[in-house]
């Protein structure tokens, strides 16, 4: 009897000392858990399965264990992704990470949607300093503090002056090369004969015809292209009354008169480069290695597909006129900015993380041959021109050693802008500024598209440019520009 009280005993202790095993063990893993600090990034495109396979799974359990994270990635559609992050940071949403445009680094200064980051980058982001120079970073300074990361550090002179082209089409219409405003008119001519199914170009590369047209080269230093600066004079002139901005309208005029433009251009403009990705278009404004972005989704599309990307005006000279096109920002309310800058700190520590945060899980969804990476799935991670780094990029093998090699020496005999890292600060203008972006979203952008006659719509505008106080406004950016000048 004793001893059968004495099993029953053990048996309960042990079940006790079972259950309170369990507990502590389901507490110690929910204590876990709560240790975990979320970071949400707002991010533009869409989630594909994969990606949304990665982002819970194998990313997930990533950024748990090396940085103790939860990345929350917050999708939006590209044609609503400028908007909505206006409208999500006014609102204090909590994001802790989103990408923007670095010609609109003042205004979004001074929105409020960028903190500097300085002493984060100090505590946080070491590493990332091996592999981004000191230069890279000062394409989104301002006033001595740094209130971005300026994504894509590559070669970059020329910057918006390319024209990503559809050299198959070019091919199958009897032309071999692009080097003139003459020859892409001709090509979309001939194009539209041959293959009537198509839907002409998918952007009206306003930029790189601007370099063509203008006598003096010319590149960005406003909001909204309102102010441009000259490379050689050292000047800034307002855009829209240019020479070569008056030679742009024209001859996109001219195009669109020849039904050679779509409605869609000046409509749906940020929806460029999704149009050329549906493999029905000719042509879409370039970047260095553009083709090399973009080719796979077109040829989803249009499996025959090569993109090749030209400069013209070759003979003119190329300048570096911006450390990267775009920037990663941290917004001034963010709840967890050390958390954004760890992550982004992470991507860069190392090759090994940079490819598992672009290219997702080796062997599933990429595998490395005689120094190419090929992928093995379609979908799209974080994206690589997003944080391309040229000291860890690799290519995939449709790429040619030759467009390799071209990409890769392509700054070699480039001339750095004398305005490189300059910033314009909005602030004094800020109204002006707002009342500038309405005639140029309303009235300039269709001149310049070619959808409104010149010579009666170009006139009315400059008067409500004028009206608006565009001269100001340069003078505003010329003084700022002379300080910086100076001192530099």
């Amino acid at each position: 009897m004793k001893a059968r009280k004495m099993l029953i005993f053990l048996v309960v202790l042990i079940a006790s000392v079972s259950v309170m095993a369990g507990c502590s063990g389901k507490k110690k893993e929910e204590g876990t858990a709560k240790k975990l600090e979320t970071v949400r990034i707002l991010y533009p495109g869409e989630r594909s399965d994969r990606m949304n396979d990665f982002l819970e799974h194998e990313f997930a359990e990533k950024m748990a264990a090396d940085l103790g994270l939860k990345v929350e990635v917050v999708f939006v559609p590209w044609a609503q992704y400028w908007e909505q992050k206006d409208i999500m940071l006014a609102a204090n949403e909590p994001i802790d990470l989103y990408w923007d445009g670095l010609p609109d680094l003042s205004t979004i200064v001074n929105k409020k949607q960028a903190r500097v980051l300085d002493d984060l980058i100090e505590n946080y982001g070491q590493d990332m300093l091996k592999v981004l120079p000191a230069e890279q970073l000062q394409g989104a300074t301002i006033d001595g503090k740094i209130y971005g990361i300026p994504s894509s550090y590559a070669p970059s002179s020329a910057m918006y002056q390319l024209v990503a082209v559809r050299q198959d089409l070019l091919e199958a219409v009897g032309m071999t090369d692009i080097k003139t405003a003459e020859d892409l008119k001709e090509f979309a001519t001939k194009a539209k004969a041959k293959f009537p199914e198509l839907k002409g170009p998918a952007d009206i590369v306003f930029k790189p015809l601007t370099r063509y047209f203008a006598d003096e080269q010319y590149n960005w230093i406003a909001v909204e292209d309102l102010v441009v600066f000259g490379e050689e004079s050292k000047k800034a002139y307002s855009y829209y009354e240019t020479d070569a901005f008056q030679k742009v309208a024209k001859f996109n005029r001219e195009m669109t008169k020849s039904g050679l433009y779509s409605e869609d251009l000046t409509i749906k403009y940020n929806e460029r480069d999704s149009r050329m990705q549906t493999g029905l278009y000719l042509w879409v404004e370039g970047s260095v290695g553009k083709e090399m972005e973009i080719i796979n989704a077109v040829k989803a599309n249009a499996p025959d597909a090569r993109v090749k990307t030209y400069l013209l005006a070759q003979d003119k000279p190329r300048y570096i006129t911006a450390a990267g096109g775009e920037v990663l920002g941290i917004p001034v309310n963010a709840p967890n900015p050390e958390g954004a800058m760890k992550l982004i700190n992470w991507i860069y520590k190392s090759k090994e993380n940079y490819l598992f945060a672009l290219y997702g899980v080796e062997g599933k969804d990429y595998k490395i041959e005689d120094g190419r990476i090929n992928k093995l799935t379609p979908s799209e991670f974080f994206y690589e021109w997003m944080f391309r780094n040229q000291n860890y990029q690799l290519f995939g093998p449709e790429v040619s050693q030759e467009s390799i090699d071209q990409y890769k020496s392509w700054d070699d005999q480039a001339i750095r802008s004398a305005s490189l890292g300059f910033r314009f600060n909005n602030e004094k203008v800020k109204n002006i500024e707002t009342a500038l972006k309405e005639v140029a979203g309303k009235d300039l952008a269709a001149i310049r598209s070619g959808f409104v006659d010149f010579e009666t719509g170009y006139p009315k505008a400059i008067q409500k440019l004028k009206k608006a106080g565009i001269d100001e406004y340069v003078a505003e950016v010329q003084r700022q520009l002379d300080e910086f000048l100076t001192k530099k």
